[in-house]
């Protein structure tokens, strides 16, 4: 449905769910939150948002090509928004203002929206993505590197796709792996693949790289992410920017040695936070707002 329209629709859908509530939770910060708040406020419910990616940035990025880096966007971007995406701002603004609480999964996006909704500190907390146990995995037939994401311009495959251009020049038994699969069927070539990277150009909780370290696979992951300081034992990060820095990683991992240690890396992170752990957090905040 067209934009508006589709937010009036789910607005009434919700009315009888949100009337039986005590508390309405919220997943994204504009298209199911705007009509989620409105409803929450006329029956005086606790709302609260939990936030994903970023639905401006990363449709201002789709529309334009401009690969801003997610961290600059807010000072670098304001004055190039359409009218749609203003609108998107400002409304955003609202919602996160005017809610109970907001969930960050990591500090590094709360401290972006910060000031650029202008937000009360006490109200936002965070509960961080889920870290499963250890899962199967099988030793590579070849040394293939998966970087299966969705087609957006924000996930930088085309600087990427250069990268290992100019790595195959020198080393043609390396395979780029970037398709995209239904979820058991890719979690499966993840337990098989050499290797995972992802160099989005802001990635605030990639799934991707949890799902390589549950599975015990090395990986390369873009710097400009949320998870920096928790997996960083075991990460091998790169600059998205940087076509030849994201070519030598490619490189470096690729050598035996190197990929040992990384291996090994990887195998000895053993934090986990489960979806018991997840649910326990976001009931006991939603006790205390």
């Amino acid at each position: 449905m067209p934009s508006g329209l589709r937010h009036l629709w789910y607005f009434f859908r919700i009315i009888q769910a949100v009337w039986r509530s005590e508390v309405v939770f919220a997943f994204d910060t504009f298209s199911c939150a705007l009509p989620a708040l409105l409803a929450a406020k006329i029956f005086r419910k606790k709302f609260i948002v939990r936030t994903g990616g970023d639905f401006l940035w990363e449709s201002y990025v789709e529309r334009t090509g401009d690969l801003v880096l997610f961290k600059n966007f807010y000072t670098a971007a304001p004055g190039k928004l359409s009218l749609k995406e203003r609108i998107i701002f400002c409304l955003t603004g609202f919602v996160l203002r005017h809610s109970s609480a907001v969930i960050f999964s990591t500090s590094w996006q709360r401290d972006i929206f910060v000031p650029a909704y202008g937000l009360n500190l006490s109200k936002l907390f965070i509960v961080e993505n889920y870290y499963g146990l250890k899962e199967a995995s099988s030793t590579p037939e070849k040394k293939n590197f998966i970087a299966g994401t969705r087609p957006l311009k924000w996930k930088n495959d085309a600087r990427l796709g250069e990268a290992f251009s100019l790595v195959a020049e020198k080393d043609e038994s390396l395979v780029y792996d970037n398709a995209t699969k239904p979820f058991d069927v890719f979690m499966e070539r993840v337990a098989s693949a050499y290797a995972v990277i992802l160099v989005s150009l802001g990635d605030i909780s990639p799934n991707l790289i949890l799902d390589a370290i549950r599975h015990n696979k090395p990986f390369i992951v873009t710097k400009e992410t949320g998870l920096y300081e928790r997996i960083k034992p075991c990460a091998i990060f790169v600059d998205p920017e940087n076509v030849q820095e994201i070519a030598e990683k490619i490189q470096w991992l690729s050598d035996p040695l190197n990929y040992a240690e990384q291996k090994k890396n990887v195998e000895i992170f053993n934090f986990t936070h489960t979806w018991e752990d997840i649910a326990e957090e976001f009931l006991a905040i939603a006790q205390k707002v």
